[in-house]
């Protein structure tokens, strides 16, 4: 199977195409990008951090692309009715891979400075900027999925947040899957916080039309010395949709990050987290929701990587599997010589309803320096006999005791996000999964 050779085709024939409907800062790493695609392509089971999922299957297929940009008709707003109770949010959107700009946010109370926008349009006015930062922490000689995506991507969002800035509304990013045809679709998120700067970001992936999608999405985010970022994607479209997204985090000095990543409905997905400590005292929490059920499959492959002394972080994923879901978790935390003072802690326990549900995990410690305190930990099990024989002895069935052991399972994962509302809305939709109400996309279930 060799998938990538339609991609690299594809290129060849469709680079002047693909340049002239970006921007120049884009454009200016594409080529050396496509020669690491050449190199590395599409990442098989024996490339160690792809080996849980089938990469080249997902990437066989030939897919539509919509190079010229050409419009694609929808009503956001009737696409994605969002009204989280209490959740005051600056509400933006992104069709595919480009920016939504056809719309005005309606509550938009931005801080003076704080740019939110179509990527590809700020790199047109701004070059610099954007050339500082774009495919610098994403590199695409390591990844081929990164490689990809950096040669095939026109348009993407941006986020910046001026120094010292903090912007207290929430800012909500729907990202909405909509095509008349099985579509691929390669978008780019670049953040940049500047020092002192701080933001709450919240992304939700919503699919408005059955049809296959294939989406490739890689995330920078550059966060400054003081600076906090708050990080929350879900992802709650069908099963026909493949998500693959490569994540990308460079902390600098008493930096803070909070990465939640919620998996409630999906077809295949594939997330890869890479954060860096680039400044001391900083601090960080990833954190992971996955609710699978029929053969939907999750994989999430993390690597902190402690380059500098007194940093901090935090890990913690969980899954619960049902029928012939698949799950993976491959965590890593890089302890470098230098980085005396370290504290570590990852986590990555698991439910396996069903003697069918496959759960592979491999949380790893890698440490060269000797001062440090680190810990890490995995489990796999099913439901308790003894809780199950207890809840039912008190007049509660076996399906409504089966729901509550698991909704309590997840709920350590759900309790670690900052925004209220958000959270517990949140424990509302997970009761609805584990119950089977969230069985199809219907529009997001964060309006309902």
């Amino acid at each position: 199977m060799n998938s990538e050779k339609q991609y690299i085709d594809l290129y060849e024939q469709c680079r002047d195409t693909i340049a002239g409907y970006s921007a120049e800062p884009m454009n200016a790493v594409r080529e050396a990008a496509f020669g690491d695609f050449q190199r590395l392509g599409i990442p098989t089971k024996k490339v160690e951090r792809y080996k849980y999922t089938d990469m080249q299957a997902l990437f066989e297929p030939d897919y539509g692309l919509n190079l010229k940009r050409l419009d694609i008709p929808v009503d956001p707003y009737e696409a994605f009715r969002c009204d989280v109770p209490n959740l005051s949010t600056s509400l933006y959107f992104v069709l595919n891979d480009g920016f939504y700009s056809k719309v005005q946010p309606k509550a938009n109370l931005l801080p003076e400075g704080v740019v939110v926008g179509s990527l590809c349009e700020y790199a047109r006015k701004n070059p610099e900027f954007v050339a500082k930062h774009y495919a610098k922490i994403a590199k695409t000689s390591e990844d081929g999925i990164t490689a990809l995506n950096t040669m095939l991507a026109q348009d993407g969002l941006l986020v910046y947040v001026p120094r010292n800035v903090k912007v207290d509304r929430a800012i909500q990013v729907i990202n909405i899957l909509r095509s008349d045809v099985d579509l691929m679709i390669n978008r780019r998120v670049l953040i940049v916080l500047e020092e002192g700067a701080e933001a709450k970001l919240l992304f939700c992936d919503h699919a408005a039309d059955d049809h296959r999608f294939l989406t490739t999405q890689v995330l920078e985010a550059y966060v400054g010395g003081n600076a906090v970022l708050d990080l929350y994607c879900l992802e709650e479209t069908h099963a026909r949709n493949v998500r693959v997204s490569n994540v990308y985090i460079d902390q600098q000095a008493d930096s803070r990050v909070n990465h939640n990543v919620i998996t409630l409905h999906n077809g295949v997905t594939r997330n890869l987290t890479d954060l860096v400590f680039s400044g001391e005292g900083a601090e960080c929490y990833l954190n992971g929701c996955v609710i699978a059920d029929k053969t939907q499959h999750v994989d999430n492959n993390t690597l902190i990587d402690h380059r500098v002394p007194h940093c901090t972080s935090n890990e913690l994923y969980k899954y619960v599997l049902d029928d012939s879901a698949v799950g993976a978790f491959a965590g890593k935390v890089l302890v470098r010589k230098d980085a005396q003072k370290t504290s570590s802690q990852e986590r990555n326990q698991n439910l396996c309803v069903t003697k069918q549900a496959r759960m592979f995990t491999q949380p790893m410690l890698e440490i060269y320096a000797d001062d440090v305190k680190c810990a890490h930990g995995s489990t796999v099990g099913q439901l308790n006999d003894a809780a199950l024989f207890y809840m039912r002895q008190r007049g509660i069935s076996l399906k409504e005791a089966r729901l509550l052991l698991q909704f309590a399972f997840i709920n350590e994962v759900v309790d670690s996000i900052k925004l209220e509302p958000l959270r517990d809305r949140l424990h509302y939709l997970v009761e609805k999964r584990f119950r089977g109400e969230l069985s199809k996309c219907e529009g997001c279930k964060l309006c309902k």
